[in-house]
């Protein structure tokens, strides 16, 4: 999209001051704007870089007033974060792919399109797949037999979806993610040695999940591996079999999260945190990154932190202590020198 200072002005209601006739080409960082560009100024700690931006038009609240010359144009707004969220979805659309199958995409012959589907080169699409209405499917996407699919959902590059996988309205799925492995499964016979179990259950992504690049979504070994609706899944995230994540949870890069656990809603999971198996975590539970949880035995709304993770405060409380351990061990010794000089005694 290719649009002048005053028809974005006009996009948002706003107020322009500055020159309308400024070409934007689309969004870019307040302190890394480039000339082309619409960036906006909504925290005050970041004030001093409309200064020096080199983005074409600024966009800032109605009653900001600059203290020396700016260079950008100004469109002045009711409410700067709103306004920019649409800007970037809209410039967001130049690269989606029009509707249309490839030639180059291998389809199973009971394979239907609907509406507006887009499917791109060398996408393999197996038998008794359906793909709701304007869902997109980018090139080299491998979609096993039995999956549901439902609408307006985006699967990027390289994805690679298990059979019999269920996936809900408007889910992302982002490049490299795979959905429906085996989960890390074995037995060991009688000589020791490990025995594959079969997995045979599925992976259900519920209505608006997003799923970051790189991670990974094991299927459950007799039932499901679930996400919840709007729950948000960051890069290289491992969830593992028979694992249920509640709705509106977000989880962080390089979590993982091992088998038949269960996430209540509303969690918060920081990056590298490592979850044990067969715990209930409560709802609305704020896991602070790089803990290890061993026990789900934490109320609804617990704040955690640590390895083995503790309540958040607590865990600060001992860090406390904890980094003033070798001044204290001087201390002691020193005080036992001094009660052994005044027992006469010698240490």
């Amino acid at each position: 999209m290719i649009i002048n200072a005053a028809q974005l002005c006009e996009l948002l209601q706003g107020e322009l001051i500055g020159d309308g006739e400024m070409k934007i080409y689309g969004p870019s960082q307040i302190d890394k704007g480039i000339p082309g560009t619409v960036t906006f100024l909504a925290n005050p700690k970041y004030e001093e870089y409309a200064y020096s931006t080199e983005a074409s038009v600024l966009i800032v609240a109605r009653d900001f007033v600059p203290r020396t010359p700016l260079k950008a144009s100004l469109i002045k707004v009711d409410n700067v974060y709103g306004a920019m969220m649409f800007l970037v979805e809209k410039f967001s659309k130049n690269g989606i792919p029009s509707p249309g199958v490839s030639n180059l995409a291998q389809l199973s012959s009971d394979f239907v399109p609907s509406t507006d589907v887009s499917i791109g080169a060398f996408a393999v699409i197996e038998s008794d797949v359906t793909l709701g209405d304007r869902t997109i499917v980018y090139p080299h996407v491998y979609i096993g037999h039995g999956s549901r699919i439902a609408e307006d959902v985006v699967i990027y590059p390289g994805v690679k979806i298990y059979p019999n996988t269920i996936i809900g309205q408007r889910c992302i799925i982002h490049a490299n993610a795979v959905i429906g492995s085996d989960g890390f499964g074995y037995r060991p016979d009688e000589n020791g040695r490990y025995v594959k179990i079969k997995h045979v259950g599925k992976v259900i992504l519920e209505d608006d999940v997003e799923i970051g690049a790189n991670a990974v979504i094991d299927r459950g070994t007799l039932t499901f591996t679930k996400i919840g609706r709007g729950s948000k899944i960051d890069n290289l995230v491992q969830i593992a079999h028979n694992v249920t994540v509640g709705e509106d949870t977000v989880i962080a890069a390089q979590a993982g999260v091992a088998g038949s656990s269960s996430i209540g809603n509303h969690a918060r999971i920081g990056g590298q945190v490592g979850i044990a198996g067969h715990l209930q975590i409560a709802d609305r539970i704020e896991i602070q990154a790089q803990s290890g949880v061993h026990t789900g035995k934490f109320p609804e709304g617990s704040r955690l932190f640590g390895y083995p993770a503790i309540n958040y405060n607590d865990y600060l409380k001992s860090y406390a202590v904890f980094k003033q351990l070798p001044e204290y061990m001087k201390r002691i010794a020193e005080l036992e020198k001094q009660i052994a000089a005044l027992k006469g005694e010698s240490l």
